[in-house]
């Protein structure tokens, strides 16, 4: 069965399923244990909550959070987290020439970059041992989890010129590159 997830969604499911997601500068964990053909998927947006604890029910937006549900949803299916192997996706640069995101860039810690941090901190955490991983970059990943085989297959796409161009035109670089000519 295919499971295609939207942002701030997880799941956790046996070996006749199949997960896909599309992420950005979002990241997704995948777990998967070995012996039982258990495993799980998330797609988180950002690394932790920020404000008060326990205001709101946990919930999938956050990574913390969402590793958190994925752990208590293997517990559920009888799988200890701790015999799981991990893979981490995503944390793309998406807006790579966008003036409000390049001081963040210039500084080390976009928000995909803080996402895949988060990510391998969490599993290090969380003794889960990281197989491999695909992270940064420029452009979104395809990313399909098949539970049966714990294989997970990820394409990563860069955006296109007319995308780029689009881009340039729509922040004004476009006409200030011609004042000169």
């Amino acid at each position: 069965m295919d499971i295609f997830l939207q942002p701030v969604e997880l799941f956790v499911a046996e070996a006749n399923f199949q997960i896909r997601t599309i992420l950005g500068s979002c990241v997704s964990i995948t777990l998967w244990h070995p012996i039982q053909r258990v495993g799980g998927m998330s797609h988180f947006l950002l690394p932790s909550r920020s404000g008060q604890p326990g205001v709101e029910a946990l919930g999938g937006r956050h990574g913390d959070e969402a590793l958190e549900l994925m752990i208590k949803d293997l517990k559920s299916a009888g799988v200890g987290h701790k015999q799981c192997e991990a893979k981490i996706f995503g944390g793309g640069d998406m807006f790579p020439r966008n003036e409000h995101t390049r001081g963040q860039h210039d500084k080390g810690m976009g928000i995909g970059r803080k996402n895949g941090e988060a990510a391998r901190e969490l599993l290090r955490l969380h003794e889960i041992p990281v197989l491999t991983e695909s992270l940064l970059g420029i452009g979104h990943r395809q990313v399909i989890f098949d539970v049966c085989k714990g294989e997970v297959w990820s394409r990563q796409v860069r955006p296109t010129t007319p995308e780029i161009c689009a881009e340039v035109v729509a922040q004004g670089k476009y006409r200030e590159s011609n004042q000169g000519s």
